[in-house]
């Protein structure tokens, strides 16, 4: 009501102006007719002439009226420079912040709520240079302010910023028109004021703040840089440290456009990734995954059975799939490719040199004129009481522990309900451990959806996993069997024995050991990198879990194309790293897979959606497989078909997933999913069915109505 009342004045006002002909009033001939009347009025009131000429100027730029030209050489005729240049000044400035109060108060829900997710950039990047922008369009007169001050209300800029910046960078050109309006008889029309030349000058005004911004910017870099001075030759073009993901993707691509690069690792090659992460945990849940499927065989026609295996067995499958992924990322790959590769720890010296420590103990320095820190992340692990003296495991040492075992776990004890946690927790229950997970969140993996969250619990309790979410640890403990952990859960104390403790609490980036501290670069939780993924120093970029925002393997490949493009080729073209499209899944049984916003995400944003549902039960070869266990969630825009998010619960929905990142980046919407032919049967019917769903529900009724009429009048 607020809204319709506010608009409804705004629109009778601007009426009323027009339909009294008011505008007739605000033209150059009508104020050279009229100065010297006003002039008098003036000279027998001047306050109350100041005062009126200020709020009808207000008035007039909060309405958008046009005129405000006429009025800027008013003032300067009737008032003078000086003080025709402060009335005008603030009241534009002030009669702007009113139009950009009312475009937000009317508009700005509406339109971040239909196109929100499209413009997270453009949000993002007012929140940050919001300012220089607004400034740059205030200097150049070309731009129409009234429609600045529309479409900055549309945006999360500042009040307060756009009152300044519209009161300083509106200043140069009020000052021209003020001083034309002290000559006015001179002038036959406005347009006179700005001359090409005069426009010309305004555009290279314009052009300042961001000769400005790069003067900045080399300023920054000289004073990051002061104190050190680069070699006269460089030893290499590019120098990696690390060799996971990124690191691995950065060696590879300078490699290949024939830079002199060397790979710097201190561990094994391939990084968490193959050798502690994905490529283990997944071989793990796999032979966990048949043994659930053995025990469950009746569902299929099949005797059922508790499988009978041997765990020693199951680890020696597990570094077998390692040994046999590892040449992919072996140091005989990469040094073929043209990768120097060299065994020991990089440490930064200075901005270009990289001081390296052998496996054999032997120092080496080398410089090059770009370094990419690409050093990964490790497990998180909590200040907790007593964690000191119990052996606990990580998801870095829970593989060779579980290698020296001849069976898995009796009682196993998981701290942490995210990816890591929950995927574990079932591949130990489903291989015989008798398996609590204890969350502190009130839920388990809280990033997606309740109802996802309620799915992934169903299935860990199904496969006798004890979930123990909102609770508080205190401490733990050794006791004669093994550990006790001391926890708060509703108000109530809880202990929980187990033999093994496996702490799965996310990961931090490694950031100890490099030279980070010492070169004064700044990194806290992960190191700060711009846009380019480069750090304080130009030359120094981050690439990886190290630089953040995500964990990913995938995510991690896709900075190292950036940041090794920018390191080599920046000084012609540098190219932002581009996050609006990351998928990711975790791989618990049904998998969990989402790219893009889901409900929790879109609401917390306050944005506007669409909801199209699809259930697998009603899929054919969900159905033969017996995987109806799922559904296919889309957020789309409202009424329209473009994908904001997608979050499938199923078996293979990280490949089921690949349609609809494929179609997010390159905006095709679910009617072309609906219009792609899909193998039968197949579970990726599913993406088709779930357009469907979508075409269902956005069906023309009026015009299918109609459609009716005409089938029944064509019968007859």
């Amino acid at each position: 009501m607020k809204k319709i009342l506010l608009l409804a004045l705004v629109v009778l006002l601007i009426l009323a102006f027009f339909i009294l002909d008011l505008d007739r009033w605000l033209t150059l001939d009508a104020l050279k007719q009229h100065q010297a009347a006003i002039a008098g009025v003036r000279a027998e009131s001047p306050w109350l002439m100041a005062g009126g000429f200020f709020l009808l100027y207000v008035l007039m730029a909060a309405l958008s009226l046009p005129g405000a030209a006429v009025m800027t050489l008013a003032a300067g005729a009737l008032f003078g420079i000086v003080e025709g240049l402060v009335l005008v000044s603030f009241a534009s400035s002030l009669g702007a912040t009113l139009a950009f109060l009312v475009a937000r108060f009317l508009l700005r829900e509406q339109v971040q709520g239909r196109f929100g997710n499209r413009l997270q950039a453009i949000n993002r990047g007012i929140e940050k240079d919001g300012a220089f922008y607004l400034f740059t369009l205030r200097l150049v007169p070309v731009f129409p302010f009234f429609v600045i001050n529309l479409v900055m209300g549309l945006t999360p800029l500042a009040i307060r910023t756009f009152y300044w910046v519209s009161q300083l960078g509106m200043l140069p050109g009020t000052l021209v028109y003020v001083n034309a309006g002290t000559q006015l008889a001179a002038i036959e029309q406005p347009g006179d004021i700005l001359s090409p030349m005069l426009l010309g000058s305004f555009a290279l005004l314009g052009l300042f703040p961001w000769l400005a911004r790069l003067v900045l910017q080399r300023v920054r870099r000289h004073r990051a840089l002061k104190g050190h001075t680069p070699p006269r030759r460089f030893d290499r073009n590019l120098i990696v440290i690390g060799a996971g993901a990124a690191g691995l993707v950065s060696a590879y691509i300078a490699a290949a456009v024939k830079a002199r690069v060397t790979l710097i690792e201190a561990g094994d090659m391939g990084g968490d990734c193959l050798n502690t992460g994905c490529v283990p945990s997944k071989a793990l849940i796999k032979s966990a995954r048949v043994a659930h499927q053995l025990r469950h065989a009746d569902r299929y026609g099949l005797n059922a059975g508790e499988p009978s295996f041997s765990f020693t067995r199951v680890m020696a499958r597990v570094g077998r799939i390692i040994d046999k992924v590892a040449p992919h990322d072996s140091v005989e790959r990469y040094t073929a490719l043209g990768v120097e590769v060299v065994k020991g720890y990089g440490r930064l010296v200075d901005p270009w040199t990289v001081e390296i420590i052998t496996a054999e103990g032997q120092t080496q320095r080398l410089s090059s004129r770009s370094i990419i820190i690409a050093a990964g992340a490790e497990p998180l692990v909590p200040n907790l009481p007593g964690l000191k003296e119990v052996n606990y495991l990580t998801s870095d040492t829970l593989w060779q522990a579980m290698r020296e075992r001849e069976t898995p776990p009796a009682r196993l004890l998981v701290l942490g309900g995210g990816p890591i946690g929950c995927e574990l927790a079932q591949a130990f229950a489903r291989l015989g451990s008798r398996v609590v997970l204890v969350q502190r969140n009130a839920r388990l993996i809280p990033k997606e959806d309740s109802e996802v969250s309620d799915w992934v619990k169903r299935a860990l309790v199904a496969d006798g996993v004890q979930v123990l979410t909102g609770c508080d640890v205190d401490h733990v403990e050794t006791n004669g069997t093994g550990m006790r952990l001391h926890a708060r859960q509703d108000d109530s104390a809880i202990e929980i024995d187990a033999d093994t403790l496996l702490l799965a609490l996310g990961r931090r980036a490694r950031l100890a050991g490099y030279g980070l501290q010492e070169l004064g670069i700044p990194a806290e939780r992960t190191i700060d990198t711009n846009e380019y993924l480069e750090t304080l120093y130009p030359n120094i970029y981050a690439a990886g879990d190290v630089a953040g925002p995500y964990q990913f393997t995938h995510t991690a490949a896709h900075m190292a194309w950036y940041a090794s493009v920018n390191a080599l080729f920046g000084q012609f073209k540098r190219f932002a790293v581009d996050y609006r499209v990351i998928p990711w899944c975790t791989f618990v049984d049904p998998e969990v897979a989402r790219v893009g916003l889901n409900e929790q995400e879109a609401k917390q944003r306050g944005l506007a959606f669409d909801v199209t549902r699809f259930d697998l039960e009603e899929l054919d070869r969900a159905i033969t497989d017996g995987a109806e266990r799922g559904f296919i969630k889309v957020l789309t825009e409202p009424g329209r078909d473009r994908i904001l998010g997608v979050t499938i619960v199923a078996e293979h929905a990280g490949e089921l997933l690949a349609e609809y990142v494929l179609a997010m980046k390159h905006n095709l919407g679910l009617n072309k999913i609906l219009g792609t032919i899909h193998v039968y049967p197949t579970l990726a019917e599913a993406n088709k069915y779930a357009a469907g769903e979508w075409k269902r529900a956005h069906a023309p009724e009026q015009l299918l109505a109609w459609l009716a009429r005409y089938h029944s009048w064509r019968l007859g």
